[in-house]
C-alpha cells in the first residue's frame, strides 16, 4: 500500500518555507564532494611561499575554507575559524583557508587586518577551487583523520555550527 506519512511530508513542505536559503542553493553547489568522500589531494604555496600539500595532513583533522578577501561572509566567519584553530590546536587540526585566485599582497594584507594567525594558500588560477567546483564563497569542508570529509558547509560558519563540526570531526573518528 501507500506508505507516505503526511503529516511527515507537511513538516518537510513547511521546513523548506521557513528556510528559503536551503532550497533556493542549487544540488552540486556544496562542490565535488560529498560527506564520507576522499577529496582530491592538491599543492598550494602559501603567503610564506612554503608547499602545502593536502595529503601531508592525514592522520590529523583538517578544515578547508574556500574563501576571497572581498567575500563580505568570508570576513565574518574568519574570527571564528581563527577562534576555532587556536582551541583546538592541541588536537592537531589543520585549517587550510583557501583564498581564490588573489595576489599575495592583497591576501597578507586582510590576514594582518583582522589578526589572524593561521597561513592562508593561494589557489592561484582558482585551479583547486574549480577542482573543488566551489560555487560560493565561503564553502568548507570538514576532514576527519582518515581524510574523509565529515561536514560540507556553505555560506558564513557561527561558532555553535563550527563546534558541532568539528565534534564530528576531531572526535568521530
Amino acid at each position: 500500500g501507500d506508505v507516505t506519512n503526511p503529516s511527515l511530508l507537511d513538516q518537510l513542505s513547511e521546513l523548506e518555507v521557513s528556510t528559503p536559503a536551503i532550497s533556493q542553493i542549487p544540488s552540486g553547489s556544496l562542490g565535488a564532494f560529498a560527506v564520507g568522500d576522499i577529496p582530491t589531494d592538491f599543492v598550494l604555496e602559501d603567503t610564506a611561499g612554503n608547499v602545502v600539500r593536502l595529503s601531508d595532513f592525514r592522520g590529523r583533522p583538517v578544515v578547508i575554507n574556500f574563501w576571497a578577501t572581498w567575500c563580505a561572509p568570508c570576513r565574518v566567519e574568519m574570527p571564528e575559524l581563527q577562534a576555532a584553530y587556536e582551541a583546538h590546536q592541541d588536537d592537531g587540526l589543520v585549517l587550510l583557508a583557501i583564498n581564490r585566485d588573489e595576489s599575495r599582497e592583497q591576501v597578507v594584507e586582510f590576514i594582518d587586518e583582522l589578526g589572524l594567525t593561521f597561513t592562508p594558500l593561494l589557489d592561484l588560477g582558482a585551479v583547486v577551487s574549480d577542482e573543488y567546483q566551489i560555487q560560493n564563497m565561503p564553502t568548507t569542508y570538514f576532514l576527519n583523520e582518515a581524510g574523509e570529509v565529515t561536514a560540507v558547509h556553505l555560506g558564513a560558519l557561527i561558532d555553535i555550527q563550527l563546534d558541532e563540526y568539528l565534534a564530528l570531526t576531531i572526535n568521530g573518528s
